[in-house]
């Protein structure tokens, strides 16, 4: 127990506070039980140590990392046991999939001991959704996205910039700008290199390694996290890559599912299988029409990499520019929590209620002059005009 603390402290200590993701506001940490959910390496365990480090009484707290060895041979429960009984009232578990049947354990915490706040998390966003039922009801979830450009700004130049809602962005864009380039002169510069380096906090240890790590991290996901949680067999798991490659290099990318499914060698009703695990993984979106709703066996419409920095780290140096461009939108609104879906004209509707467009700055209106509440989300301008606004401002949703 005194080893654990230790560790704990440690941590603490090397933990820093200057740049602290927007969701920390957003979680009730009041509550009794709370998971964060996201993807891998997004900052799940820094925000939790964060938030002690700012908040809470050291005699009061405990972090546990259910990888460590230590839980080899001892269990959670006497670990909590000893913390609650001299004094501890804050758990904080991270990598929670690695311990087995830590529902069941954490679910006893909760019911038997009420004065005990518990937040946890994991790096495998599937393991944690296969939590069962009874749990699910006592956990307060929160979803922790990839950095939106706002947040890698505030990472990267030390600026804060405020949030903007949609409606603002869409009415009052140019003064928008105006008031973002009191902060920051050359916004598009920032735009160009989030593409790359922008999704995920470790890009300020090293740009240089930024997308070996990126690949690292998606071997991680598929060699590890998938076959932990769901049976899956060895040969699929490079199917799996392949899969990825493909929709990488590939122009915004409506999938022929018969085609694409003999290029990896595998059945249609596997491929829309894979699919969905890699969206659960959340390595990919795969947009459909709301008109049909949400299936597994609906093939989705467009398919795309969950953000621009797996595009870049996956494409050998030659992406396509209308994939980023549309993969950078489509993060950014679901980053912020908007319904993201397939128009019948334009690329993306937004709450069933905003269609766009995305291109270049010589992009027409013309595939959507028909909708209502229609606008272009361009690329390579700082400035847009009516109907027509600047794509790098989507980037500050959240």
């Amino acid at each position: 127990m005194e080893m654990l603390a230790n560790k704990y402290r440690e941590l603490l200590q090397q933990t820093k506070v200057n740049f602290v993701r927007g969701l920390s506001d957003k979680i009730n940490w009041d509550s009794r039980a709370i998971c964060i959910e996201g993807a891998r390496g997004t900052g799940k365990s820094t925000l939790m140590l964060q938030y002690i480090k700012s908040n809470l009484s050291l005699d009061q707290t405990l972090y546990l990392s259910l990888d460590d060895l230590y839980f080899k041979q001892h269990s959670l429960l006497s670990v909590a046991e000893t913390f609650y009984q001299e004094g501890g009232r804050y758990l904080f578990l991270d990598e929670v999939h690695k311990y087995e049947d830590w529902q069941t354990e954490v679910k006893n915490l909760y019911d038997f001991k009420p004065q005990l706040k518990i937040v946890l998390s994991g790096s495998s966003i599937l393991a944690l959704q296969q939590s069962n039922a009874d749990l699910s009801r006592r956990l307060l979830h929160y979803h922790l996205p990839e950095l939106s450009l706002r947040e890698y700004i505030a990472l990267k130049a030390k600026v804060s910039i405020p949030i903007y809602s949609l409606s603002d962005l869409l009415q009052n864009h140019r003064a928008i700008v105006d008031d973002i380039k009191n902060f920051l002169p050359s916004p598009l510069k920032f735009f160009r290199e989030y593409l790359t380096y922008g999704a995920y906090p470790f890009s300020m240890e090293g740009e240089a390694e930024y997308l070996m790590r990126i690949q690292q991290l998606i071997n991680v996901i598929i060699d590890y996290d998938l076959p932990e949680a769901r049976p899956i067999e060895l040969s699929s798991l490079s199917k799996l890559k392949k899969l990825l490659y493909i929709i990488s290099t590939a122009v915004p990318f409506t999938p022929n599912i018969s085609r694409l499914a003999e290029q990896i060698v595998t059945s249609r009703s596997r491929l829309l299988e894979m699919l969905d695990l890699l969206e659960k993984a959340q390595l990919v979106r795969n947009l459909r029409s709301s008109a049909f709703g949400i299936s597994l066996m609906n093939k989705p419409e467009k398919i795309f990499l969950n953000n621009s920095s797996l595009i870049m780290a996956l494409a050998e140096g030659q992406p396509n520019i209308g994939n980023l461009r549309e993969t950078f939108f489509y993060s950014q609104l679901a980053g912020a929590g908007f319904r993201v879906s397939y128009p019948k004209k334009g690329d993306f509707l937004i709450d069933n209620q905003y269609t766009f467009e995305i291109g270049g700055k010589n992009k027409d209106s013309k595939q959507i002059a028909t909708e209502v509440q229609a606008y272009l989300a361009i690329d390579d301008i700082e400035y847009g005009t009516v109907g027509k606004i600047p794509l790098w401002l989507f980037g500050f949703l959240y």
